[in-house]
Order: structure tokens, then C-alpha cells, then sequence
């Protein structure tokens, strides 16, 4: 029979220790998840991060970012191999993923010296509601730990904004940037400037877009909607100031297509509607329309890295 065990008991137990936070987002229709840990060291990390993608399990990706993993897995259960290595080195894997009831029950293994890490570390993040022991709980030394930890299941939610400024005054990436630090519904995730074709006729300066992404309950995704297209309606300087709002972990290949585009190419409103509908896509006029344009091309190049801050000649196509 499992051993429960809350937060609160396990920092009496061990001590404080080191993940900062958990965050388990899930796209149920696309059958994937991504998983944000913060820690307070970048070794750990990086460690974690290598020992998951060889023992396999669930994960499918991960990335680094400072003290921050990031990792992409699919829901369901996969086969743990820590290699020949691991009575000797240790090792960490994510076992399975599974969705109760708007909760996300993630099962970790850790042998050896990992096994303080997903048995004593990671249960006490903020976002942890409890950790289920299916073997003991005693860790470290040459001990093998199994717990299930449960956490809410958010989705993911990607703002895209453009045209709030003027020639005078203002700048989209700033004011999407205090969107995010400010926004009370989720937790704010990522920030993105999104460069597009430096020779649009109707542009500012830079002619560039901004995109915000949180980590949201189900039931606060239209409350999010609603306080953003606020917060920019009351700190635009714009009268064409719109909103683009996509829910999920995948970006479809069309509307990345799109993003693309926005980069080299001259796109009409019209081009952003149809592109919207078929990626299912929410467009939401502010104060204007024109800036659908550009803030549906924030959400195609949100997952695209570097790519997203520069233009094709920064990559070596022109």
C-alpha cells in the first residue's frame, strides 16, 4: 500500500531542499505534456536532464534554461532503462503520465544518489498537492524510490499581441511584457519578440510583435482572455490594437507557416483570419483590427527559438 506523504511533512522530514517549482501542463487531444521545474542550481538541471532522456520513460525532449528544465512528454506509461551503468552511477526517469479529474499523477524512479531528487526534492516544489510512495521512502545511498506525485493539470495558453504603439510612443513588447509579469489568472511562462518584415507599409519602427504564454487552470483560460484584452485596450496607444489567443502544446504546421511569412512577406487581414480558422485560433479585436496581423505570427513563431527574434538573412536565407 502506498505511503502519502504532503509537502509540508516531507520538508519536516528531509529538510528544505531544492526544486523551487512544478508545473504540469497537458494537451489531452494531442495526448502530450510539458513539465517546468525550477530549481535553485542549473546542476541539478542539467543532470536531471540527461539522466531522463536515457532512462526514456515518457520523455520525448528536454531543454535547459538556466535553472529552469523544461520537458516535453506524452501521456501514458513508457519502459524505464537506466543502463548497465546505473547501480553504480544512478539514475531518474519519468515512468509514466497519467490525467484524473483535472489532476496530473506523474510516476518517477531514482536509484542511487538521484533518488533524493525525485524522492525528497522534487515532492516538496510549490504546485505539489502530494507524493505517493510505492516503495519505501527512505532515500539516498544505493536506495530505489518510486513515488507518484499529483499536481493540477493546466494548458497551456499563448497571448499574441501587436500594434499597441506609435511612431511617437510606446512598444508592443514592453506592454506585453507587463501584461505577463501582471497577469493574476496563471502563471506566466515565456515572453517572445516576434520580428516581422522590417518593409510593412503601415509599421512603427521596428515592425515587431510580442508573445506571452501561462500556464493556466481550465477554468481560467476566459477570465485570462478577458484581463489581457483589458490590459490592452487601457494601455494601448494604438486605435488598431488586437489580441490572438491559442490553447494547447502544439502550434499547428500551417499557422508556423504563417509565422513564418510575417517575416519576408506582405500579409492582408484576410490572410490572418483564414490562417486563425484553420488552427483554431481566437482573434480578438481591442481597438482595432490591423494588428491581428501580426499578433497571429507571434503565436506561429512562439515555439520556433532564436528564429523567432530575427529575420531568414540572420539564418542565412534570403
Amino acid at each position: 500500500m502506498a505511503t502519502i506523504i504532503t509537502p509540508s511533512e516531507l520538508k519536516k522530514r528531509h529538510g528544505p531542499m531544492f526544486s523551487k517549482r512544478l508545473i504540469t501542463m497537458v494537451d489531452e487531444k494531442a495526448g502530450k505534456a510539458k513539465i517546468v521545474e525550477e530549481c535553485c542550481a542549473q546542476g541539478p538541471v542539467e543532470w536531471d536532464a540527461i539522466n531522463r532522456l536515457r532512462a526514456r520513460g515518457v520523455v520525448e525532449h528536454v531543454e535547459v534554461m538556466g535553472t529552469t528544465l523544461v520537458m516535453d512528454a506524452r501521456i501514458g506509461e513508457g519502459e524505464v532503462r537506466f543502463g548497465p551503468a546505473s547501480k553504480d552511477t544512478g539514475g531518474q526517469a519519468l515512468k509514466s503520465l497519467v490525467v484524473k479529474a483535472g489532476k496530473v499523477e506523474t510516476t518517477w524512479v531514482g536509484l542511487a544518489g538521484a533518488s533524493v531528487g525525485v524522492g525528497a526534492c522534487l515532492p516538496q516544489a510549490e504546485g505539489v498537492e502530494k507524493a505517493e510512495y510505492l516503495s519505501d521512502e527512505d532515500v539516498g545511498g544505493s536506495r530505489k524510490v518510486e513515488v507518484r506525485i499529483t499536481t493540477p493539470a493546466r494548458h497551456r495558453l499563448i497571448i499574441g499581441i501587436d500594434d499597441t504603439d506609435t511612431k511617437e510612443k510606446g512598444a508592443t513588447w514592453v506592454l506585453g511584457l507587463r501584461l505577463a509579469r501582471e497577469m493574476p489568472h496563471g502563471v506566466f511562462l515565456n515572453h517572445k519578440i516576434v520580428q516581422l518584415n522590417p518593409h510593412a507599409p503601415q509599421k512603427t519602427t521596428n515592425c515587431a510583435s510580442t508573445g506571452v504564454s501561462f500556464a493556466v487552470l481550465p477554468e481560467e483560460r476566459d477570465k485570462a482572455m478577458a484581463w489581457a484584452k483589458r490590459f490592452v485596450s487601457d494601455n494601448t496607444y494604438s486605435d488598431q490594437s488586437s489580441i490572438a489567443v491559442l490553447e494547447g502544446l502544439e502550434i499547428p504546421r500551417k499557422l508556423v507557416r504563417y509565422g513564418a511569412d510575417a517575416k519576408d512577406t506582405i500579409l492582408s487581414l484576410h490572410d490572418a483570419e483564414h490562417a486563425a480558422k484553420d488552427a483554431a485560433v481566437q482573434l480578438v479585436e481591442v481597438t482595432g483590427r490591423r494588428g491581428m496581423i501580426g499578433a497571429l505570427a507571434a503565436i506561429g513563431c512562439f515555439d520556433l527559438g532564436l528564429y523567432s527574434a530575427g529575420l531568414p538573412e540572420d539564418f542565412g536565407h534570403v
